[in-house]
């Protein structure tokens, strides 16, 4: 495990963008698994102006590594969606490079990423309750491959809030996700964190014992696992860690 902790968001998002960049670049077919969500915002701004709509990244495949359906209706997930908005949309991805886990796919789709050579790269964010991609605490197993977990409770009105503009018969009762067997398996793994309200689950992924209560403390188990976070997210971890894990930024 690597850890670089930067100044503040900006900082960490440039980073992050210039070692997602070094594996884009790289002479051959590349599969990045990527995340949605807020903290990558950044990131991907970065990374769309340094390559979108040019053919010569035609060889980088994209997945997503979670999805949420839309009840009773045909359109694409709630992952998918934000991803084309957020990058494949704007970053010009051709359809053939994005490869969709779905509903319908799910239990193939570790086969389907061992076919297509592995996952080179992983780029996940970090929950304030220690979750990664889709795994939460109470519900995830570390020996979970790709599965599909009951959606319901708080995490069905959280969706239903900020995805389906409230209208909770759009949520349905499950999702799918990459396990933790599944993400272990790629070959790296880079970890974005930032707020301060990431904290406390970054002190526990880094400082604390690997438990499936809090599911991305198995993370660090990885043999490359690089985690770049703000100093608002890193203000909870002890000088004895920050000694031991900090690398200087390139």
């Amino acid at each position: 495990m690597k850890l670089i902790v930067t100044d503040d968001y900006d900082d960490m998002s440039r980073i992050a963008s210039h070692h997602v960049l070094g594996y884009l670049t790289q002479n051959r077919r590349v599969n990045l698994a990527i995340t949605a969500g807020r903290t990558p915002v950044k990131l991907y701004e970065d990374l769309i102006s340094a390559i979108g709509g040019y053919d010569c990244y035609s060889h980088v495949h994209y997945y997503n590594f979670d999805e949420v359906a839309f009840k009773g209706q045909s359109r694409e997930g709630v992952t998918i969606s934000n991803l084309r908005k957020l990058f494949l949309s704007p970053a010009k991805i051709k359809e053939t490079n994005i490869h969709k886990l779905t509903d319908d796919n799910f239990l193939d789709f570790d086969r389907q990423l061992q076919q297509d050579g592995g996952l080179d790269l992983m780029l996940m964010g970090l929950g304030s309750d220690g979750h990664f991609c889709g795994n939460i605490p109470g519900l995830t197993r570390f020996h979970h491959s790709v599965v599909k977990l009951p959606l319901e409770g708080n995490i069905a009105e959280f969706i239903a809030l900020t995805e389906m503009n409230g209208d909770m018969q759009s949520v349905p009762d499950h999702y799918v996700t990459m396990g933790p067997m599944s993400v272990m398996a790629a070959k790296n793994l880079l970890l974005i964190v930032s707020g301060e309200n990431k904290a406390w689950a970054l002190a526990q992924v880094i400082e604390g014992e690997v438990t499936e209560q809090i599911p991305a403390s198995v993370l660090k188990l990885h043999p490359s696992l690089l985690i770049i976070a703000d100093s608002a997210s890193a203000a909870q971890l002890s000088a004895e860690s920050l000694q031991r894990y900090v690398q200087s930024p390139v």
